[in-house]
Protein backbone atom coordinates (compact mmCIF):
# COMPACT_ATOMS: atom_id res chain seq x y z
CA UNK A 1 0.00 0.00 0.00
CA UNK A 2 1.74 3.37 -0.92
CA UNK A 3 1.74 6.31 1.48
CA UNK A 4 -0.71 8.79 1.13
CA UNK A 5 0.16 12.42 1.99
CA UNK A 6 -0.63 13.85 5.10
CA UNK A 7 -3.25 15.90 5.39
CA UNK A 8 -2.63 19.96 6.05
CA UNK A 9 -4.09 19.37 9.80
CA UNK A 10 -1.00 16.06 10.32
CA UNK A 11 1.47 18.08 8.70
CA UNK A 12 0.62 21.21 11.14
CA UNK A 13 1.09 18.87 13.83
CA UNK A 14 4.25 16.83 12.91
CA UNK A 15 5.65 20.42 12.56
CA UNK A 16 4.82 21.46 16.18
CA UNK A 17 6.27 18.18 17.15
CA UNK A 18 9.14 18.51 15.83
CA UNK A 19 9.59 22.20 16.85
CA UNK A 20 8.36 21.06 20.33
CA UNK A 21 11.51 18.21 20.18
CA UNK A 22 13.90 20.01 18.78
CA UNK A 23 13.47 23.07 21.62
CA UNK A 24 13.84 20.84 24.07
CA UNK A 25 17.39 20.25 23.03
CA UNK A 26 20.15 21.38 25.16
CA UNK A 27 21.77 22.49 22.53
CA UNK A 28 20.43 24.96 19.24
CA UNK A 29 21.46 23.70 15.55
CA UNK A 30 21.42 25.27 12.30
CA UNK A 31 22.74 24.43 9.29
CA UNK A 32 23.52 24.98 5.25
CA UNK A 33 23.40 22.58 2.70
CA UNK A 34 27.62 22.62 3.42
CA UNK A 35 27.71 23.31 7.41
CA UNK A 36 26.14 22.96 10.72
CA UNK A 37 26.28 24.64 13.60
CA UNK A 38 25.20 24.21 17.11
CA UNK A 39 25.40 26.29 20.25
CA UNK A 40 24.81 26.17 23.93
CA UNK A 41 24.85 28.64 26.78
CA UNK A 42 27.35 27.98 29.74
CA UNK A 43 27.71 30.39 32.88
CA UNK A 44 29.42 33.47 32.79
CA UNK A 45 32.31 32.26 34.66
CA UNK A 46 33.07 29.54 32.25
CA UNK A 47 36.55 29.28 30.12
CA UNK A 48 37.76 27.21 27.65
CA UNK A 49 40.10 25.33 29.72
CA UNK A 50 36.41 23.98 31.57
CA UNK A 51 34.98 23.13 28.76
CA UNK A 52 35.26 19.82 26.92
CA UNK A 53 35.24 19.90 23.15
CA UNK A 54 35.91 16.72 21.38
CA UNK A 55 35.19 16.65 17.49
CA UNK A 56 35.74 13.52 15.43
CA UNK A 57 35.26 12.70 11.86
CA UNK A 58 31.87 11.14 13.28
CA UNK A 59 31.29 11.53 16.93
CA UNK A 60 30.80 14.88 18.98
CA UNK A 61 31.16 15.12 22.54
CA UNK A 62 30.58 18.95 24.20
CA UNK A 63 30.18 19.88 27.78
CA UNK A 64 31.58 21.26 30.97
CA UNK A 65 34.81 19.45 32.25
CA UNK A 66 33.70 16.97 35.13
CA UNK A 67 29.64 17.00 34.34
CA UNK A 68 27.58 14.91 32.00
CA UNK A 69 28.14 16.17 28.10
CA UNK A 70 25.42 18.89 27.10
CA UNK A 71 25.56 17.22 23.90
CA UNK A 72 27.77 13.39 22.67
CA UNK A 73 26.87 10.57 20.32
CA UNK A 74 27.71 9.68 17.03
CA UNK A 75 27.17 12.21 13.74
CA UNK A 76 24.71 10.91 11.10
CA UNK A 77 27.60 12.00 8.65
CA UNK A 78 31.16 12.33 8.38
CA UNK A 79 33.02 15.77 9.02
CA UNK A 80 35.64 17.78 7.85
CA UNK A 81 37.97 17.63 11.12
CA UNK A 82 40.28 20.14 10.47
CA UNK A 83 37.83 22.47 8.86
CA UNK A 84 35.68 22.15 12.27
CA UNK A 85 36.13 24.32 14.76
CA UNK A 86 34.30 25.83 18.54
CA UNK A 87 34.32 29.15 20.42
CA UNK A 88 33.40 30.63 23.46
CA UNK A 89 31.93 33.93 23.23
CA UNK A 90 30.40 36.26 26.19
CA UNK A 91 26.82 37.37 26.05
CA UNK A 92 25.29 40.86 27.12
CA UNK A 93 23.61 39.15 29.93
CA UNK A 94 26.97 37.51 31.33
CA UNK A 95 26.33 33.59 30.28
CA UNK A 96 28.59 32.68 27.40
CA UNK A 97 28.04 30.44 24.73
CA UNK A 98 29.66 27.70 23.15
CA UNK A 99 29.53 27.49 18.97
CA UNK A 100 30.33 24.50 17.10
CA UNK A 101 30.56 24.57 13.43
CA UNK A 102 31.20 21.27 11.59
CA UNK A 103 32.32 21.44 7.92
CA UNK A 104 30.45 18.65 5.98
CA UNK A 105 32.00 16.14 3.33
CA UNK A 106 29.00 15.67 1.81
CA UNK A 107 28.40 19.19 1.07
CA UNK A 108 24.71 17.90 -1.05
CA UNK A 109 23.07 16.89 2.19
CA UNK A 110 20.73 17.55 4.67
CA UNK A 111 21.23 16.21 8.44
CA UNK A 112 18.06 14.85 10.06
CA UNK A 113 19.44 15.17 13.41
CA UNK A 114 23.00 16.88 15.50
CA UNK A 115 23.71 13.05 16.70
CA UNK A 116 22.17 10.38 15.81
CA UNK A 117 20.09 9.59 19.36
CA UNK A 118 18.75 12.90 18.90
CA UNK A 119 15.10 14.00 17.36
CA UNK A 120 14.95 14.19 13.77
CA UNK A 121 13.60 16.97 11.53
CA UNK A 122 12.07 16.41 8.49
CA UNK A 123 14.43 17.21 5.81
CA UNK A 124 11.86 17.21 2.97
CA UNK A 125 10.69 20.30 4.62
CA UNK A 126 13.97 22.40 4.62
CA UNK A 127 13.95 25.72 2.43
CA UNK A 128 16.81 26.10 1.10
CA UNK A 129 18.36 30.07 0.85
CA UNK A 130 18.89 30.65 -2.64
CA UNK A 131 22.31 30.49 -3.22
CA UNK A 132 24.71 32.28 -6.06
CA UNK A 133 26.41 30.25 -8.79
CA UNK A 134 29.89 31.98 -7.00
CA UNK A 135 28.87 29.95 -4.04
CA UNK A 136 29.80 26.92 -5.88
CA UNK A 137 32.80 24.87 -6.71
CA UNK A 138 34.16 25.24 -9.85
CA UNK A 139 32.58 21.87 -11.32
CA UNK A 140 29.33 22.45 -9.86
CA UNK A 141 29.23 25.58 -11.14
CA UNK A 142 29.92 24.61 -14.79
CA UNK A 143 27.83 22.03 -14.82
CA UNK A 144 24.57 24.49 -13.67
CA UNK A 145 25.85 27.26 -16.62
CA UNK A 146 26.13 24.44 -18.70
CA UNK A 147 22.25 23.63 -17.75
CA UNK A 148 21.11 27.22 -17.60
CA UNK A 149 22.50 27.95 -21.21
CA UNK A 150 20.70 24.37 -22.36
CA UNK A 151 17.34 25.76 -21.08
CA UNK A 152 17.57 29.26 -22.70
CA UNK A 153 18.45 27.72 -25.82
CA UNK A 154 15.44 24.72 -25.92
CA UNK A 155 13.26 28.14 -24.84
CA UNK A 156 14.40 29.80 -27.95
CA UNK A 157 14.34 26.32 -30.04
CA UNK A 158 17.99 26.57 -30.51
CA UNK A 159 20.28 23.19 -30.35
CA UNK A 160 21.60 22.87 -27.08
CA UNK A 161 25.12 22.84 -26.39
CA UNK A 162 25.42 18.84 -26.74
CA UNK A 163 23.43 18.88 -29.79
CA UNK A 164 25.39 21.82 -31.08
CA UNK A 165 28.36 19.70 -30.15
CA UNK A 166 26.86 16.74 -32.70
CA UNK A 167 26.67 18.89 -35.00
CA UNK A 168 29.86 20.39 -35.26
CA UNK A 169 31.18 17.15 -34.91
CA UNK A 170 29.11 16.07 -38.12
CA UNK A 171 30.09 18.99 -40.12
CA UNK A 172 33.64 18.35 -39.65
CA UNK A 173 33.16 15.02 -40.61
CA UNK A 174 31.78 16.05 -44.02
CA UNK A 175 34.04 18.42 -44.67
CA UNK A 176 36.98 16.21 -44.54
CA UNK A 177 35.05 13.44 -46.59
CA UNK A 178 32.96 15.78 -49.08
CA UNK A 179 32.98 12.36 -51.46
CA UNK A 180 30.51 10.76 -49.32
CA UNK A 181 26.61 11.68 -49.81
CA UNK A 182 24.84 12.80 -46.49
CA UNK A 183 21.75 13.72 -47.91
CA UNK A 184 20.01 11.12 -46.92
CA UNK A 185 21.53 10.28 -43.15
CA UNK A 186 18.80 10.30 -40.43
CA UNK A 187 21.10 12.01 -37.31
CA UNK A 188 19.74 11.93 -33.75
Amino acid sequence: MADKDPSPAEDVAARAKELEEQAALPYKWTQTIGELDINFTVPGNMKSRDLVVDIKKLKLTAGIKGQDPIINGDLPHAILVDDSTWTLSTNADGTKTVEIHLDKVNKMEWWAHVVTGAPKIDVTKIQPENSKLSDLDGQTRGMVEKMMFDQRQKEQGLPTSDEQKKADILKKFQEQHPEMDFSKAKIS
